[in-house]
């Protein structure tokens, strides 16, 4: 099949501008790039065809051997490569916005985006379950990179400023041939931000921070439960050349109590009673989470393991009011050595139980004649 001419494949006059050509050259080349028509065969050889002709009409000599001669003059090795190759034509502008989209870059001709932001910090600060309730202001200390004061962050001396990479030349971004492919990377230089730091700042040696030892107060919010995390944000390190500060993370851990466990904003308690107590009734005074104190109503004949709910006597919600509940728990006792005295009445309590025959004991006993039996 015959070469269509250059000047119908992009759609211009002999006339046309280098503006003009590079302009009808970036709208084939990105309307039929193979990763915008993947597996299309047609879009393919539209796109080799029309760098071939840009690659030919960009050039001048080349392209006043193409006015006078036409295909024929770069047959046979006469000064272009045939079959869809770009000659020694510069595609970098054509194709930044486009390997921008495609390549996952943040860079476009108007404007640089570098990730210049701190990095994040943790924090592991340990309460105890009380301080959790109430609540708590607290100062810590701990080791950070903050903005030089020196140089306002920016790396270089007072009365200097970055200067433009000489890699780069300020894009942040480097290009690279591979065969077909043009590579875009990141500038090994200046890291992606454009800029060289040429009278670096005496104080941080260029950095445009600095380590430094930091205390800040911070509040713990009542309910905190161990494992909470707390993000203050901007207190983390310092950004590079005027990037954001990162974040600092409040890991809180609750010691666990001697008396109270807790499960979410409920607070669970066991409380020790004796035989008597648990078969006569009695009140009992506990201790609460907020340091006071409540009674609770033994009724008689309180089986062990009996719960008993205080509502509202737990941990506060840490989003939302109100608190959550205090569960005791009565364990009975029983007494591991007896006087004289105190095993005389329980000889003759467990004798006059026998003659009462407690109902539970006697149906258990049935049940287990029963299974002997079988």
């Amino acid at each position: 099949m015959a070469k269509r001419d250059f000047y119908d494949v992009l759609g211009v006059s002999k006339n046309a501008s280098p503006e003009e050509l590079k302009s009808a050259y970036r709208k084939l080349a990105v309307k039929h790039h193979p990763d915008k028509n993947p597996d299309d065969k047609a879009s393919e050889d539209k796109f080799k065809e029309a760098g071939e002709a840009y690659s030919i009409l960009s050039d001048k000599e080349k392209k006043q051997n193409y006015d006078n001669f036409g295909h024929a003059a770069f047959e046979g090795g006469g000064g272009g490569r045939q079959g869809g190759g770009f000659g020694g034509a510069d595609f970098s502008d054509i194709f930044e916005d486009f390997f921008g989209d495609f390549a996952g870059g943040q860079q476009s001709r108007r404007g640089r985006k570098t990730n210049n932001r701190g990095s994040d910090l943790r924090y592991d600060l340990s309460i105890t379950l009380e301080e959790a309730y109430e609540g708590k202001k607290q100062d810590i200390k701990f080791s950070t990179t903050e903005k030089c004061n020196t140089c306002k962050g920016n790396g270089s001396k007072p009365g200097h400023s970055p200067d433009r990479c000489t890699v780069c030349g300020g894009n942040g971004k480097v290009r690279s041939n591979q065969g077909f492919f043009t590579v875009q990377q990141t500038c090994p230089q200046c890291a992606g931000s454009g800029e060289e730091i040429t009278n670096p700042c005496t104080d941080c040696n260029g950095q445009g921070n600095k380590q430094a030892s930091k205390k800040i107060s911070v509040t713990i919010p009542k309910g905190v439960d161990d494992g909470t995390r707390i993000r203050l944000a901007g207190k983390g390190e310092a950004g590079s050349k005027g990037g954001a500060s990162g974040d600092l993370y409040l890991f809180i851990n609750v010691h666990s109590h001697d008396l109270f466990k807790r499960s979410d904003e409920n607070l669970f308690f066991e409380f020790p009673i004796s035989i008597a107590d648990a078969a006569l009734g009695t009140t009992i005074e506990i201790p609460t989470i907020d340091g006071g104190r409540a009674k609770i109503k033994i009724p008689d004949g309180t089986q062990n393991g009996k719960q008993f709910r205080l509502k509202g006597k737990g941990m506060p919600y840490m989003r939302g009011s109100g608190n959550g509940d205090l569960y005791v728990q009565v364990n009975t006792e029983v007494p591991i050595s007896l006087n004289k005295e105190q095993r005389e009445l329980l000889e003759k309590f467990r004798e006059i139980e026998n003659e009462k025959s407690n109902p539970s004991i006697k149906q258990f006993f049935q049940k287990a004649k029963s299974f002997w039996k079988n």
